[in-house]
């Protein structure tokens, strides 16, 4: 099979995976991790190189952008203290424990041993949020687990990136160590600048196709310019993103960021098709190059990093939530996480994409490159099927899976913009009106009380119903001739448009998750 039929074969098998996973219930990366595994094996399989530089950029820039859009800067200031200890304080005690288990097991060179320590460290933003979509989980918990995954990414990356460069240098030097203090605050600072001069071109592209282009063209170029400086690209992209985001709103035109949200999920998905896909053939290489005696000491070792990542990381996590219990200064909030919750996101440390592109972006020349990657593909396959299919029925077993307050939030959400909507007719009359006025005042009632949730369901109902029949007219007047094809393709926008406003029932994505 060519690359491009293999891509083709693992995207088919995809999404009957992603159906799969949504009746199940099962994370859909846990999947696709088992199906890169399987394909990899059918012989014939094609051998694939991919540059290092690009692999992180191509891989890990998206799906940082993806993940950082909706998380908003307020719960990385109210849970600071938590995500500092899970963004730096975990990765670097785990990829301590597994760079210390590398140079005592394998005999790795002390930087290959911290690079590999630098890439099974941390949870993966894009793994973490599908795993926690398909379980119903306290949403501090998931805040916690989202703001660590997409925050750890720059500690463990510049940890990486020291360790190979003291490949080419010899070892660790000073210099280094100042670059690494500059680099974080340095590309927060870039990120900001940019989303700053990114505000003034989107109004000239909003609207257009190249308003969703210059979106990945801005996306790989931050992550280009800060890595090029010297400076944290992770925290440049995370800087930028959360920023754009906050002007989003005004920036961008309700239609274009309806499709931009379509386009991001599916090119995230795909890329994940992609990075699995790709280490599954480095892996079926590297086990078909090994011998047996040494294939059997690679699969102990990388037994023994899976372990050593999952025990390290409840330690830390159950010691940093008794500390909160008992002493304020490590709180986020006024009420502490309890230990049900401490062993959840303890157990929730499921690797993924940043893994495997890390693991790509190794050189060829890097010492036992081979052995550090297999492992790297072992802790990603071992804790996505393993913690990603166990993570819903240890929710159930502690009892964390009841409601989760989204509902409540939702209802009092509502009731405030349709009170805002119905000042703002005060003083008005007539059908248009009177019109709107029902329609705010049934959304308003709906999320008060329970009892009056049936207008709006009517409402629903009815609009849907009309919608329909509004669907088949249009197909009639089409195929009659009366509508030609640039009419029909605006008509039927305006039908879809009506129907997802009408619709209330959430479309559970596996894509987005």
């Amino acid at each position: 099979m060519t690359f491009f039929e293999s891509l083709l074969a693992l995207m088919a098998v995809a999404i009957l995976l992603l159906q799969v996973s949504r009746r199940l219930a099962i994370p859909y990366p846990t999947m696709l991790a088992a199906a890169g595994v399987g394909l990899a094996l059918i012989p014939g399989a094609p051998k694939i190189g991919l540059d290092p530089h690009t692999a992180l950029v191509l891989f890990i820039a998206p799906a940082i952008v993806d993940a950082a859009f909706d998380f908003p800067l307020g719960t990385i200031r109210r849970l600071w203290r938590p995500l500092i200890a899970l963004a730096i304080g975990a990765v670097l005690m785990s990829a301590a424990a597994v760079a210390w288990l590398g140079v005592a097991m394998a005999g790795l060179p002390l930087y290959a041993a911290i690079a590999l320590g630098a890439i099974v460290a941390p949870p993966d933003a894009a793994a973490a949020t599908a795993v926690l979509s398909t379980v119903n989980m306290p949403r501090r918990s998931i805040a916690v687990l989202k703001g660590e995954s997409l925050l750890n990414d720059a500690s463990a990356l510049l940890l990486f990136s020291a360790a190979t460069s003291a490949q080419h240098l010899g070892g660790f030097d000073g210099a280094w160590a100042l670059r690494l203090a500059i680099a974080a605050p340095g590309g927060v600072l870039l990120g900001i600048l940019f989303a700053k001069l990114y505000r003034y071109v989107v109004p000239y592209v909003t609207g257009t196709l190249g308003g969703n282009l210059l979106e990945f063209v801005t996306c790989f170029g931050v992550w280009i310019i800060a890595d090029r400086l010297g400076l944290s690209a992770v925290l440049c992209l995370v800087a930028f993103t959360i920023t754009i985001a906050r002007y989003a709103a005004v920036m961008v035109r309700p239609r274009m960021r309806i499709h931009s949200y379509a386009v991001w999920e599916s090119a995230v998905f795909l890329l994940n098709v992609f990075a699995f896909l790709l280490l599954g053939f480095q892996a079926r290489t590297i086990v078909g190059g090994m011998a047996p005696a040494h294939l059997r000491d690679a699969a102990w070792f990388a037994l023994a990093v899976i372990l050593c990542l999952v025990v390290v990381r409840m330690a830390l996590v159950l010691a940093y939530n008794r500390l909160a219990i008992h002493y304020r200064v490590f709180r986020a909030d006024a009420k502490p996480a309890n230990l049900r919750q401490g062993i959840l996101v303890g157990w929730s440390g499921m690797r993924g994409l940043v893994t495997l592109a890390t693991a790509f972006a190794l050189p060829a020349s890097f010492p036992q490159r081979d052995l550090i990657v297999l492992t790297a593909f072992a802790v990603v396959l071992a804790t996505l099927v393993i913690q990603g299919l166990t993570l819903g029925p240890l929710v159930r077993l502690l009892q964390l899976d009841g409601d989760d307050g989204l509902g409540e939030e939702l209802d009092s959400a509502r009731v405030d913009l349709a009170t805002v909507a119905l000042a703002s007719l005060d003083g008005k009359d007539g059908p248009a009106a009177d019109y709107w006025r029902y329609e705010f005042e049934t959304l308003r009632d709906g999320a008060i009380l329970e009892g009056e949730r049936a207008p709006l369901e009517m409402k629903r109902q009815y609009g849907l119903a009309a919608v329909r029949k509004q669907r088949k007219r249009l197909d009639k007047l089409r195929v009659e001739g009366h509508v030609g094809a640039d009419a029909f393709i605006v008509l039927q926008e305006e039908l879809d448009f009506a129907e997802v406003a009408l619709n209330l029932e959430t479309d559970q994505h596996i894509e987005e998750s």
